[in-house]
């Protein structure tokens, strides 16, 4: 066996016995926890205009498409997009990573959360409370009005969007607003984004709150476990490193290209599936 087997070897040991030992579990998690499921991680302009060729032809990239303007120049480009993503992750299995990562979790006596910044809803298809997850960028499964006209945020899964594949133009009609019917959107944070309605995110990360706050005061032992969350948008980074040094919890962070972090991280360098896997495979049943 080489040293870096060895120390792969490690590093594993050191993940395996952090949740087994820990009494709460907090997973955080991005773009690269849906890679293994068959998602695209939109990672740099090569990779998302492999999965958006049509978008490529107008050379736009992702924070450039990823934005509510385009709600108001273009409505059936805007939701030739988002429409494609929601009937993707509608289509789309969550990977076994996720159904180890419940079995764990289930079994901590303080409970788990999930503080994710993806907006696919794979938590919630693998089993997981919706009352225990923050989606801290929304979610595609929800719309709100692109006016916006109130605070409503509904729930869209009775919602349908066609997508014409060869021109990449969503078909009429678009969505539209109960309230007032003009044009709805995503309930996704964008980029450059000052309608996105937070008023679905901000009950979540209360409840989030007081999790940690009960935490503190139980003195628990927690374990942070952080898949596919990259340096480009480090929300969820920083969320796992605040609060890993909070409650003095060992972070393990799973990224093939980015698992460094500050002193103590223990750092994998696999797909989440994989690391998932390796990790959940030494825990007792």
């Amino acid at each position: 066996m080489s040293d870096e087997d060895i120390s792969t070897e490690s590093e594993i040991e050191r993940a395996t016995l952090a949740i087994r030992d820990a009494d709460a579990f907090l997973i955080t998690a991005g773009a690269g926890m849906g890679v293994d499921s068959g998602l695209p991680d939109f990672r740099g302009t090569v990779g998302f205009w492999k999965a958006y060729p049509a978008i490529a032809k107008l050379g736009l990239e992702f924070a450039e498409i990823a934005n509510p303007e385009w709600f108001v120049k273009s409505p059936e480009l805007a939701w030739a997009f988002y429409g494609h993503r929601l009937n993707l992750y509608r289509a789309t299995s969550p990977h076994s990573g996720f159904l180890q990562l419940l079995r764990v979790a289930a079994l901590k006596p303080h409970g788990y959360f999930v503080f994710t910044s993806n907006v696919d809803g794979h938590f919630q298809k693998a089993g997981f409370s919706s009352d225990r997850i923050v989606e801290c960028h929304g979610s595609i499964h929800h719309f709100q009005c692109c006016v916006p006209c109130g605070e409503e945020v509904w729930d869209a899964a009775h919602e349908r969007v066609i997508v014409d594949e060869e021109r990449f133009q969503a078909m009429n009609p678009l969505p539209t607003c109960p309230k007032c019917s003009g044009l709805a959107r995503p309930n996704v944070m964008m980029f450059g984004d000052g309608t996105w309605n937070s008023g679905r995110t901000r009950p979540q990360q209360l409840r989030l709150l007081d999790w940690l706050r009960s935490l503190k005061k139980l003195q628990a032992r927690v374990a942070v476990v952080e898949i596919g969350a990259g340096t480009e948008i480090p929300t969820v980074r920083f969320h796992s490193e605040e609060v890993a040094e909070k409650f003095g919890a060992s972070l393990v962070r799973i990224n093939p290209r980015e698992p460094q972090g500050p002193e103590g991280t223990v750092g994998l360098r696999f797909n989440g599936a994989e690391a998932i896997q390796r990790i959940c495979g030494r825990l007792p049943n």
